[in-house]
């Protein structure tokens, strides 16, 4: 269960998306580095990526559970 890269992955990428929606944090990185202008688009795109990553890790766990007895 704990080689499984795809549940890491997913993991992973659940909490930096989770980060990415604190969106004064985003807003502020963004507008330090000079895309400022992407910041209007981060809720459209941050929350469909928390909730596959989070399915992604709900099914990996769900299918290692399954190969353990």
């Amino acid at each position: 269960m704990w080689r499984d890269r795809w549940f890491a992955l997913a993991v992973i990428g659940a909490a930096l998306s989770c980060l990415g929606c604190l969106t004064p944090v985003a807003v502020l990185a963004l507008g330090a580095i000079g895309l400022g202008a992407w910041s209007g688009h981060l809720d459209v795109i941050l929350m469909p990526v928390l909730v596959a990553f989070v399915v992604l890790a709900a099914y990996r766990w769900r299918a290692a559970c399954r190969r353990t007895p």
